[in-house]
């Protein structure tokens, strides 16, 4: 029983929520925004209206690329976004320069996530590999347990590193929304109507971002409790 939770939490729940983003995005980037202005326009006065002057607002590429890297100060929208006057692409627009604003403003749980990076980056690149090499070395003999279980320990601290990402990626993405949302009802970007479209479009995007935590969560209770058993 215990593994058929797992397997949904593993597998269906990311799927779903991948796919009602997806479904949202696709119904409300069919809605032209009453404002006329693209999403690039749309954050170019979000950022003028707080002051922020050393940030620009470029096109990316593929679907759902948009981002915004704090390295290089850039609002990355991705073509449809960036072109097109959408409330989908208003919300998701007004989101990233969301981050801008908290990069601007020094927002705390942004500054503990971009501190906590390059070892999320660790996790994720060496814990596996660390966990399976123990695992051969801990089933092969007696004497390879030893080096086995210090291996298996290692990669569930590296992984604890990358879930630890996660979890402080929560608050970033919601406050970036209600950055968002406040910005596009104070500038009256938005009507009312459009205002609860652009809630449901950013609301299904940070879903996604609670079933990743809860995916990352599982996979480290379940390594955490293979080391314990190695021991």
């Amino acid at each position: 029983m215990s593994y058929i939770f797992y397997f949904i939490i593993i597998m269906l729940v990311p799927m779903y929520f991948q796919y009602k983003v997806k479904s949202t995005y696709n119904k409300y980037s069919r809605v032209k925004s009453t404002s006329g202005k693209s999403g690039q326009q749309v954050a170019e006065e979000i950022l003028a209206a707080n002051g922020i002057t050393d940030v620009r607002v470029v096109e990316g590429e593929g679907f759902l690329s948009d981002h915004y890297d704090p390295t290089k100060k850039l609002v990355v929208l991705s073509p449809s976004n960036f072109r097109q006057p959408s409330v989908a692409g208003t919300a998701i627009a007004a989101h990233e320069v969301g981050h801008a604003i908290q990069h601007a403003k020094g927002y705390s749980m942004l500054k503990l996530r971009s501190a906590l990076l390059p070892l999320a980056n660790l996790g994720t690149t060496f814990s596996y590999l660390l966990i399976m090499v123990g695992a051969v070395l801990t089933g092969l003999s007696a004497q390879g347990g030893g080096i086995g279980t210090m291996a298996i320990w290692a990669g569930v601290i590296l992984m604890s590193f990358a879930v630890l990402f996660s979890i402080v990626t929560l608050p970033v993405e919601f406050d970036a929304s209600n950055r968002a949302m406040h910005q596009i009802e104070k500038l009256g970007i938005v009507n009312a109507e459009e205002y609860k479209h652009a809630k449901r479009v950013l609301s299904a995007a940070a879903m996604t971002y609670v079933a990743a935590t809860a995916v990352a969560i599982a996979e480290f209770i379940r390594f955490f409790m293979m080391a314990r058993n190695s021991d």
